[in-house]
């Protein structure tokens, strides 16, 4: 598809997915090219010192999720994601398997924007994000 949804396309309770297991080279890139190397990320022997008792993901790498979904499929290409509301209420550790559901809870056809609600599962079904978006679709 080359472009999104437009405005007239999307309804209030519209949802998308998108579903990752998160790797260890995904938490290792992602130090790398964002330059977050908290040791509570990217050492063991640390991370096992801390509340969690091991390694895990940067809290922004889960969010980056929402983005795929945004930017893909709900609207999808051509989407400008204008802001983000985020709460990190749980760890995502390596080797979770995490569910972004993005759910469509308003819409302003005047300013052509949409409002989101975004949350992160992980594979049990427990909330490690919370939050909401406001984008803008593509136009027709």
């Amino acid at each position: 598809m080359a472009n999104g949804l437009t405005m007239q396309q999307i309804q209030v309770g519209d949802v998308s997915t998108f579903t990752k297991t998160v790797t260890e080279s995904d938490i290792t890139l992602f130090a790398g090219f964002s330059g977050d190397f908290n040791p509570a990320h990217i050492n063991a022997v640390a991370a096992e010192q801390s509340m969690f008792g091991r390694r895990i993901a940067h809290g922004m790498l889960s969010a980056g999720f929402i983005s795929t979904v945004l930017g893909t499929q709900l609207p999808g290409p051509g989407t400008i994601y204008m802001a983000q509301e985020l709460r990190f209420v749980k760890p995502v550790f390596i080797g979770d398997t995490v569910t972004a559901i993005c759910t469509v809870v308003e819409r302003n056809e005047e300013k052509n924007r949409l409002k989101l609600e975004t949350v992160v599962e992980n594979q049990n079904g427990e909330k490690v994000i919370t939050g909401f978006a406001t984008v803008m679709p593509p136009k027709a």
